[in-house]
């Protein structure tokens, strides 16, 4: 038996996500986000010895978590590719897939993966580190308004096309291959703004929660742009919507908006667009019943125990 390594994740919304799955014993049941295998773990408790369990991670570094178990099968491979390796293995319907959306607490700690503006680090953000293009790629060699529609699409920030001029200007003094070097580029003291506040300094304290907040949004763009995260959820969940049988359960946790409309538009219409298709009697036409009338969020325990926590919702449905 290999030990989950309980600091590489610590899965959000666990109970929750896997009773939402309404676990068969002997079902088969995909985890597309393996990380540190917490929730995969839950599932094998809830299987029986006939159920099976197809877990996703395009990251190397998941590997080291996998569980020993015959009921397990790992599959090292984007999850946009579900369909694909279902069909591989023989697989034509399942009961039941778990997403758990967000970046691992892995992958913001570790310094060289360059995930947070915490670290001075290479600007990389790759997921699957055998990647062609990583984060510094993109903000050396895209233009500025491709910067500035990556920022504004990926990260909703409003001033997105005077960051893009600031990263435009500032790499055309000296490249920009470092998460300090962009922040540099962005007029960012990380002196000033890492040091200390008091109760008379306000202001400063406020500033720098706003700074925080707008870097953050531009690391998720620049992270979903080097993953094409949109487009490999999008897939994903068509896959989702095309294997699961009737009856069987899509439990999703998201992070952010424009994933959680994602997930939303596909269970409320069967489709990313979120286009409600009506029969010829006006009946509405969906292939996914939501349960719940609304997401469900952790508990302020939760939230306390794991920051990572706070953003985040689950989402269950269920098809028709």
């Amino acid at each position: 038996m290999v030990q989950i390594i309980d600091s590489y994740h610590v899965p959000v919304l666990l109970q929750e996500s896997i009773d939402g799955l309404n676990i068969q014993p002997d079902g088969i049941y995909v985890d597309v986000t393996f990380g540190g295998g917490g929730h995969s773990r839950e599932i094998l408790r809830r299987l029986g010895p006939k159920g099976r369990l197809f877990s996703f991670d395009q990251d190397a570094d998941a590997e080291q978590n996998i569980v020993d178990d015959d009921r397990l099968t790992f599959v090292r491979s984007n999850f946009r590719y579900l369909k694909n390796w279902m069909r591989y293995y023989g697989v034509e319907q399942i009961d039941g897939l778990l997403a758990d959306l967000g970046v691992s607490s892995h992958h913001f700690d570790d310094a060289e993966r360059g995930f947070s503006f915490r670290f001075d680090a290479p600007l990389d953000m790759r997921m699957n580190k055998q990647a062609a293009t990583n984060a510094a790629d993109v903000v050396g060699n895209y233009s500025e308004e491709q910067l500035a529609d990556v920022f504004y699409l990926y990260g909703e920030l409003k001033q997105a096309r005077r960051l893009a001029a600031k990263i435009v200007k500032a790499r055309q003094k000296s490249p920009i291959r470092t998460t300090g070097q962009l922040l540099s580029a962005l007029g960012v003291d990380t002196e000033k703004e890492s040091g200390p506040t008091t109760n008379d300094n306000a202001q400063l304290s406020i500033l720098n929660a706003q700074l925080k907040k707008d870097l953050a949004r531009l690391f998720q763009a620049l992270r979903i742009e080097v993953n094409h995260e949109m487009d490999a959820l999008s897939e994903m969940l068509c896959g989702a919507r095309d294997l699961l049988r009737t009856g069987g359960r899509l439990s999703v946790i998201t992070y952010h908006s424009l994933e959680d409309r994602m997930v939303k538009n596909m269970m409320r219409a069967g489709n990313i667009e979120g286009k409600v298709k009506q029969d010829f009697f006006g009946r509405t036409d969906a292939p996914f019943r939501t349960m719940g009338n609304k997401a469900i969020t952790p508990t302020d325990d939760e939230q306390a125990r794991n920051p990572r926590s706070r953003s985040a919702k689950l989402r269950i449905a269920e098809k028709a």
